[in-house]
């Protein structure tokens, strides 16, 4: 949600498995499992896919949304799949300012050089990334901006913690002392802007309005919904979608 107006501005995309007896597999219980197996690369194209299938949908509506979708750094590392991946992605660069590539800060800054290069590519494509679990405010933001990130989500309550004097602040060009009201803009200045992730009551709400916080996320603003049952079969991959990307994962 934009802030104050609480606008949707973007929405996430969450892999989910089910079982056969319906019940949900959550991410915890199967990444382990599936980078065990080499298919983190196959998991990724799926969500990928319907993601590009719902940006095109809620385009027609309105151009403004964005979907954030998860990336695994395996995946950006892993030469059998990438290539197929950019690929499909040049095919889809029109959505480039629709569809935003997530990770996790921890892994954003434990990625290799062959992962440095790929994250390169696409972002010459247009697309751009989001870092979330954020523990504070010790970004390095040149470093941000050079790497086509543009959005940067922190923890709601962490980061009310930090915007207080002494606070954590980024590294950027700015020498003098950064007053809290002002951290936002800093993030601005290069390109990158803050979400509020995991708010979860409306007076946090409102401390953050006081700083400016351009965006916020949580279950204060909606819970997370599985998407209708018309529209995942619509964005099912086909079978020779399917069949493309388990010859590049073998």
């Amino acid at each position: 949600m934009n802030l104050p107006q609480r606008r949707v501005c973007f929405y996430e995309g969450f892999t989910r498995l089910r079982r056969a007896d319906g019940k949900l597999i959550m991410p915890s219980e199967f990444l382990g499992a599936a980078e065990h197996a080499n298919l983190l690369g196959v998991i990724d194209n799926m969500l990928l896919f319907r993601c590009v299938q719902i940006v095109r949908r809620l385009s027609e509506r309105d151009r403004r949304i964005g979907v954030f979708c998860n990336i695994a750094m395996a995946s950006l590392e892993d030469d059998n799949f990438f290539p197929s991946f950019l690929e499909f992605m040049k095919e889809n660069r029109d959505l480039a300012g629709s569809m935003i590539f997530e990770m996790g800060v921890k892994t954003f800054q434990r990625r290799s050089d062959l992962a440095m290069r790929n994250m390169g590519r696409l972002r010459d494509l247009g697309f751009r990334f989001s870092l979330d679990k954020g523990d504070g405010l010790a970004f390095d933001l040149p470093e941000l901006h050079a790497a086509g990130v543009r959005f940067v989500k922190v923890n709601g309550d962490r980061l009310l913690e930090e915007l207080t004097p002494g606070g954590e602040r980024p590294l950027s060009s700015i020498t003098r002392d950064i007053s809290p009201e002002d951290v936002p803009a800093v993030f601005t200045r290069y390109g990158v802007d803050l979400i509020a992730e995991k708010v979860e009551s409306e007076k946090s709400v409102i401390e953050l309005l006081e700083f400016d916080i351009p965006f916020g996320q949580g279950h204060v603003f909606g819970a997370p919904r599985p998407i209708k049952g018309s529209l995942l079969e619509e964005t099912a991959p086909p079978p020779e979608f399917i069949r493309r990307v388990g010859a590049a994962t073998m």
